[in-house]
């Protein structure tokens, strides 16, 4: 009986049903966009500080992250990467060289880092050839070409098709030098980065260095790279020397991760603020609302309604029309969050901030995420239950006579 008495009364008062439905509905969609787009923007600086160039998973000699030195090289890098790239998780495996040169121009001479990679496997592994301002990636075929830092080129007053020299050592520790032809220039927005790194193709780079199935690192790309701390541990299980180290993305960016979780707080906090702002207001409207129904509440009180059958008949019909409230809500801001994740928001008069962080392309995507859904549901229909419980107490301690004559 008092579920059909709350029903009537939301059925009966349309503007206050209609009102209510639309401020809770808003306030759901709009929380659960917020949060997916929250959650969207840590994602892609994530992901885009993975994917620029260090990728998910790394394998080097065992002490080559405390001492690079040649001493810590893997030194027999085939039958590694065959080793590993028998893992079904395991979508990629390829290796890379980090040498540190002095590059000389007629002009100018800077250290740097020259990387060899593989042309074929490197696009898969990293941004870097989605990053060139001119000229183009490595092919497998290049010899003595490479692509370098356009902050790299400037300091050497360099530019495309010009000759740089490098001088360095080779693994032997004997003189190793060259001269090299600039193909491309690219421009991560990583200030350090862009002003000490080349790419080589790695077989080029072996013939000055003798570094022949030596490598500094072996470069993993897991099938799925939501587990890659799951596939790390399986390659750390395939060897069981202590050789060979295996560090997963979470591990050699920990900066970045920490970094990004101090900001995240901000974030946060201004979730809240939006929650604490969404919980009044939704308060303030329900103590309007039931405040105008003193006299009403009176009446039912002097026929015989009791005031804890009065309590769940108003509960009832805030618990209705929350219901109501945050399902559509919901579909309205997971629609809104599955869109923006497909169709990204383009921020193109903020796209050289972002380069300047290594964000490579100014969007803000969304995520649909189920579980920000229900829980933005969740907060919404508490807030809505929560901001009912005050007004009706208020409302019930009202003596029937009193709430009849109340004006």
């Amino acid at each position: 009986m008092l579920f059909s008495i709350a029903y009537r009364n939301i059925i009966r008062a349309r503007r206050r049903t209609i009102v209510t439905i639309v401020l809770s509905t808003i306030s759901t969609a709009f929380f659960i966009f917020y949060v997916s787009m929250m959650e969207g923007s840590y994602s892609k600086i994530f992901k885009d500080s993975v994917e620029i160039y260090p990728s998910y998973i790394q394998i080097t000699g065992l002490n080559y992250r405390d001492d690079p030195g040649y001493e810590n090289l893997i030194f027999d890098t085939k039958s590694v990467v065959e080793k590993i790239s028998k893992i079904d998780e395991i979508e990629l495996a390829a290796s890379r060289f980090e040498g540190f040169m002095l590059y000389a121009s007629s002009e100018n001479s800077v250290g740097g880092m020259l990387v060899g990679v593989e042309p074929s496997s490197e696009p898969r592994l990293s941004k870097i050839p989605k990053t060139l301002i001119e000229g183009e990636y490595l092919f497998a075929n290049d010899g003595n070409k490479i692509i370098i830092g356009e902050k790299l080129a400037k300091k050497l007053n360099v530019r495309l098709g010009d000759t740089v020299s490098i001088v360095g050592s080779a693994i032997d520790y004997s003189f190793a030098a060259d001269n090299l032809i600039i193909k491309g220039v690219f421009r991560t927005g990583l200030d350090e980065f862009d002003s000490n790194a080349a790419f080589i193709n790695k077989e080029y780079l072996d013939e000055i260095l003798l570094s022949q199935n030596i490598s500094t690192h072996i470069i993993v790309l897991p099938k799925n790279p939501a587990n890659s701390q799951e596939v790390a541990k399986k390659i750390e299980q395939t060897f069981q020397t202590s050789e060979y180290e295996v560090q997963e993305w979470h591990k050699y960016l920990e900066g970045v991760i920490k970094a990004m979780e101090f900001d995240k707080y901000s974030g946060i906090i201004t979730m809240w603020l939006f929650l604490i702002v969404i919980f009044f207001v939704i308060m303030i409207y329900a103590l309007l609302t039931i405040y105008s129904r003193i006299k009403e509440i009176g009446i039912m009180r002097s026929i015989g309604t009791t005031p804890l059958q009065v309590f769940y008949i108003l509960m009832l019909e805030t618990a209705l029309l929350g219901g109501v409230s945050v399902v559509i809500g919901g579909i309205i801001g997971g629609y809104l969050s599955y869109y923006f994740q497909i169709n990204p928001i383009y921020l193109e008069s903020f796209e050289e901030t972002y380069r300047h962080y290594g964000i490579l392309e100014a969007v803000l995507p969304s995520v649909f995420s189920w579980e920000i859904i229900i829980e933005g549901m969740g907060f919404i229909m508490f807030m809505n239950i929560i901001s009912a419980v005050y007004p009706i107490i208020k409302v019930n301690s009202f003596k029937p006579i009193e709430a009849i004559r109340h004006r």
